[in-house]
């Protein structure tokens, strides 16, 4: 896509969001299965449906701009995502790989946090209003969902028996 206009940039910015989440919707079952908590598992589980919401939202933003929802696969992510997955592998004890998880998961929060937070901000430049409120709420689901992992890692690491090493 050649960036020529702030409503390009927009769009691409947009395409790049929908990259993104289809890339989580496809990666967030093997996190729910390779989790241990409860706790996680849920947490993981409503993510996947909000996920779903998510993508829906950018696809009718798009949609209603008359562009395709496929650009280039956002790499960010993918890259996020493949360093995540490498957590399901690691031997060990099951709450430290939790714990490892939802590090994880929490970068992918911020990268969604900023990613959308300039594309509602270009959505306010453009006049973009209906948009703006779109990704505004998905913003706020992605800020909830860091929030949440960040009160289940604070129960685990309270689980976690402290070693000092000199």
């Amino acid at each position: 896509m050649k960036l020529e206009t702030l409503h390009s940039l927009y769009i691409h910015e947009l395409q790049d969001l929908y990259s993104a989440e289809t890339q989580i919707k496809t990666a967030l079952p093997k996190l729910i299965k390779g989790a241990a908590s409860d706790d996680l598992k849920e947490a993981l589980q409503s993510h996947l449906v909000v996920t779903q919401l998510q993508i829906d939202r950018l696809h009718d933003i798009l949609t209603r701009h008359g562009e395709d929802c496929e650009g280039e696969k956002c790499q960010g992510m993918a890259g996020i995502l493949k360093e995540g997955a490498k957590v399901l592998d690691e031997e060990g004890d099951a709450t430290l790989r939790d714990l490892a998880l939802i590090s994880a998961c929490q970068r992918v929060e911020h990268y969604e946090m900023a990613g959308y937070g300039n594309a509602r901000t270009i959505a306010e430049r453009l006049d973009e209003e209906a948009d703006s409120q779109l990704l505004s709420d998905t913003l706020e689901e992605e800020s909830g969902a860091d929030d949440e992992l960040t009160s289940i890692a604070t129960i685990l690491l309270s689980q976690v028996e402290v070693e000092h090493v000199v």
